[in-house]
């Protein structure tokens, strides 16, 4: 571009040193004879062509009967799924991918909707770019990669915030549950890094029903919203009928002579369930709680259940052990007005290195497999 920094004034221009420096009353006299004195300066650009999207009804969000699900089903594809039925009764709904449309599903909205989908390319910074100059038209995007590679566009994540965009994020292939991948395809910091943007929402769904009703939650809500899915079917566990919101989470088992509270999301839902088929073989009942939005997160709903349990709470999660749902919920805690309480506690989440094997291996190897729970809750009880 042949840029110099200062051009036109003599003393500034191409020097080191003058960097958000700001200048003297004697020279900002001087810098403004050499560049002239004209109070304003109009430069004329290119202006885009008009646009309008094409006409479709537009249904209110709400009104749109999202898919079910009565069999296993990976939560990136019901993501695709959901995509696809919000586009046909919405003409401002766009969806952006890095090229891995195939992997997130985001192609089941390109082939209902071609002319509303846009390949990025690996080219993650300008998708979160693209994306937040069509929502100033008032489009409504959503765009999609691996978890992972989302760290790349995390500056254009965080100057969306500043500009307040209303943009919609999806992250497949989180954790190691991934599997054969290996690291580098393994977001383990997508909750820490997505949480700490101004203003987010972060929601970790566990199956296909609950994926697509915050698909549309995501739909209708400010600021950037992240969904986290998962590569691997899993089981449905929430009923058709069963409503989901940001701010919310699912009792999925609870009994009145529960020992421990485990709090999971996602894949590590499955794994608490199994926990608990396992230890009621023992007469050991627990308390499963499905932490689906880890932003905003449920305070009151978790203290509650935390507080039924005699303060005895298993988190479990597959991200690092810094910055994600165990944070969340002790967070949640030490704001509520729990009292001067002890918490039993064990923060069951990634700390060493993942490698490639199965994800049931990696999974029991990081730690947070169902016998891992079992083990814990028996430490509390201990």
């Amino acid at each position: 571009a042949r840029t110099l920094k200062g051009r036109g004034v003599s003393f500034l221009e191409d020097k080191e040193g003058w960097h958000g420096k700001a200048l003297k009353p004697d020279e900002a006299e001087k810098a403004l004879d050499e560049l002239g004195r004209e109070p304003s300066r109009t430069f004329e650009v290119a202006k885009p062509p008009d646009w309008s999207p094409p006409p479709l009804k537009n249904v209110p969000f709400m009104s749109i009967v999202m898919p079910t699900y009565a069999e296993p089903v990976a939560t990136r594809k019901a993501y695709g799924e959901a995509l696809a039925v919000l586009g046909r009764s919405q003409s401002e709904v766009v969806v952006l991918d890095a090229e891995v449309s195939n992997s997130t599903h985001s192609e089941d909205f390109k082939k209902e909707h071609p002319e509303r989908f846009f390949e990025m390319y690996i080219a993650e910074q300008q998708m979160v770019a693209a994306a937040v100059g069509m929502q100033v038209l008032g489009l409504v995007p959503f765009a999609s990669t691996f978890a992972a590679f989302l760290t790349r566009a995390y500056d254009f994540i965080r100057m969306a915030a500043v500009s307040r965009a209303n943009i919609r994020l999806s992250g497949s292939h989180a954790g190691v549950s991934i599997g054969e991948d290996g690291p580098s395809q393994m977001a383990l910091e997508d909750l820490a890094m997505m949480r700490a943007v101004h203003g987010s929402t972060v929601l970790y769904p566990c199956d296909g029903n609950q994926t697509a009703q915050l698909v549309r939650e995501m739909a209708m809500r400010d600021g950037i919203s992240y969904i986290r899915t998962t590569r691997e079917k899993t089981p449905i566990v929430h009923p058709p009928d069963a409503r989901f919101f940001a701010g919310g989470s699912s009792q999925l088992r609870a009994g009145k002579n529960d020992k421990v509270t485990v709090i999971a999301a996602g894949i590590t839902v499955h794994e608490a369930l199994k926990a608990h088929d396992e230890l009621a073989k023992e007469g050991i009942a627990i308390r499963v709680i499905d932490a689906y939005s880890v932003k905003p997160i449920d305070k009151g709903g978790i203290l509650a259940h935390v507080k039924a349990t005699g303060y005895r709470f298993v988190v479990v999660e597959d991200h690092w052990a810094e910055g994600g749902l165990g944070d969340a919920v002790l967070a949640a805690l030490a704001e509520a007005d729990s009292g001067a309480v002890t918490l039993r506690y064990r923060h069951l989440a990634v700390r060493e290195m993942p490698g490639s094997a199965r994800p049931a291996e990696l999974l029991d190897a990081a730690g947070i497999s169902a016998k891992h729970i079992v083990a814990a809750v028996r430490t509390l009880l201990d």
